[in-house]
């Protein structure tokens, strides 16, 4: 029975536990969206505690599809020798390295990209400082598709062993999944597959970019947790399209919402986890106010989740990893 230390494989990478840094900005990237060398040490430190796998903070595949001005970009080849860098810095204490690949949608202001944000519709998100978008053309969605390609070849040049397409919290996919933000009448809204099929397009793209050179994962969003919006169900059924389409693994999250509203219990995506575990054939990782190792290894021992994200605890302590191991051993 495996258990939270235990190895998996996956998407032709072998990681040395279920440890898992989820994706969290540090908001220390460059003006330009470089990587800092504050952004290193923020990654290698976690992984060096003994993460099994570290996911690099959402980075953004076009210049429109920026949330913040301090967030990472992998939108140009200028940017790759210093992802670079934060690779071989993960790699290098023994983590495998992913890089998050993002487009805001919406969910992102004209003070911020220069311009008013497009969305699925002309809905805004739920981000206070978001401006109201206009909606996306068809030109726009293929130079996603197109953006999400390219920008996953730059992390493999990088030195990336795997890469995630963020498609929670309210971003871009995220948005399209939603019946709150997507009333869209064309072929990408309406029903589970056509508020899907942006998804799929960028997962196809992405795989046809860089084959089985890296690992691909999904970070879904599973509820909007707000009436009218996206359930379960729904997002059962695009994480197995997903699944049949490449993805190889699963990461559960929050959907619009995100992880709204704070001081909730411990592990309160979990019940999504198992799911969406059900309905897929491979591994699927889950945080969310997981700070105890001892919750994190039971997680895993009663196949409830195959990889746990160890999110606020492991930003409050860089060393939550090393205890964790020692405290499970």
């Amino acid at each position: 029975m495996p258990n939270l230390l235990s190895p998996l494989s996956f998407g032709g990478v072998t990681v040395r536990n279920r440890i898992v840094m989820p994706p969290m900005w540090s908001g220390q990237a460059t003006p330009a969206g470089g990587v800092t060398d504050a952004i290193v040490e923020y990654h290698r430190l976690r992984a060096a505690a003994g993460c099994g796998l570290v996911i690099v903070e959402h980075t953004y595949v076009h210049p429109f599809g920026r949330a913040q001005s301090t967030q990472m970009g992998v939108h140009d080849a200028a940017m790759i020798p210093g992802l670079a860098r934060l690779a071989a810095a993960i790699r290098a204490e023994g983590a495998v390295a992913c890089l998050q690949l993002a487009h805001a949608g919406a969910s992102t202001s004209a003070a911020v990209i220069g311009r008013r944000p497009r969305g699925p519709s002309a809905i805004r998100t739920f981000e206070p400082d978001a401006d109201e978008p206009e909606p996306m053309t068809t030109a726009d969605l293929d130079e996603v598709v197109d953006a999400f390609g390219k920008a996953a070849v730059r992390a493999r040049e990088a030195g990336f062993q795997a890469v995630e397409v963020h498609a929670a919290h309210g971003y871009l996919l995220s948005e399209f999944l939603s019946p709150l933000t997507n009333h869209r009448t064309d072929e990408y809204g309406g029903s589970d597959e056509n508020r899907s099929r942006l998804h799929v397009r960028v997962l196809r793209e992405v795989r046809r970019c860089i084959g089985g050179d890296l690992a691909v994962l999904v970070r879904l969003g599973a509820h909007d947790e707000t009436p009218g919006g996206l359930e379960l169900a729904s997002s059962c059924r695009a994480a197995a399209r997903l699944a049949d389409e490449g993805a190889d693994l699963i990461d559960v999250s929050g959907g619009l919402q995100g992880s709204r509203p704070p001081g909730r219990p411990p592990g309160y995506f979990v019940p999504y986890a198992e799911a969406i575990k059900a309905a897929v054939r491979v591994p699927v990782s889950v945080a969310g106010g997981i700070t105890e190792p001892s919750f994190a290894d039971r997680l895993v021992r009663e196949g409830r989740t195959d990889l746990v994200g160890i999110g606020r605890a492991m930003l409050n302590d860089a060393d939550w990893a090393r205890k964790a191991i020692a405290a499970l051993s």
